[in-house]
């Protein structure tokens, strides 16, 4: 999502209330924060693509920013966090899971690490859902997709075309694959409902 440049559409998405919840793994919150607070995106100036001197410790930086704030929220109204999408939940209120697993660096303080606990945050947010989108994330693409009752639509968006089979074949009838780079999908979408 942030790699790709999709963050400030799914920032403006939050802001203009067409998201009700976010669910994510820790990277999104991190990239997201480091694009926010230092530019960068694993290291990458999200800016022009260029390297950033010692920038393989940025998402490092931007996790300890957080820590040192005391949270994401509270980083947001210290002052310290003022973009991005994690910014625009806590501002627009839109509640958010951050789903952990074993290779997360970190991970973010409002992470969690417990599966079955997570499970049950997402199934919580998860409940009257209408339309469900997944944006470039297969295990929890797929974790989501075996969630969710038949007649919940699902928009299954990635750049590997294997991603909305892997959903579809695991049990995910309904599921509409669309193979395409997220973060172009994100600003057309973000175009089209702001034109509504």
């Amino acid at each position: 999502m942030v790699h790709t440049g999709g963050c400030d559409a799914l920032s403006r998405l939050v802001h203009n209330r067409w998201i009700d919840a976010l669910l994510a793994g820790n990277a999104l919150a991190v990239h997201d924060i480091e694009s926010a607070i230092l530019g960068t995106s694993l290291g990458v100036r999200t800016s022009d693509g260029r390297l950033e001197q010692h920038g393989h410790r940025n998402h490092m930086r931007a996790i300890n920013a957080i820590y040192h704030a005391g949270g994401i929220a509270e980083a947001v109204n210290s002052g310290r966090l003022t973009t991005g999408v994690m910014y625009e939940c806590v501002k627009a209120n839109v509640p958010f899971v951050l789903a952990g697993s074993l290779r997360d660096d970190g991970p973010m303080p409002e992470t969690i690490t417990d599966m079955n606990r997570a499970q049950d945050a997402y199934a919580a947010q998860l409940e009257g859902a209408g339309v469900v989108l997944c944006l470039s994330s297969m295990l929890h693409s797929i974790a989501v997709g075996n969630m969710l009752p038949a007649w919940v639509k699902i928009v299954c968006v990635d750049i590997n075309p294997a991603v909305p089979t892997k959903v579809s074949d695991r049990g995910t009838g309904q599921v509409l694959g669309v193979v395409t780079d997220v973060g172009l999908f994100l600003e057309l979408l973000q175009k089209k409902l702001d034109s509504q």
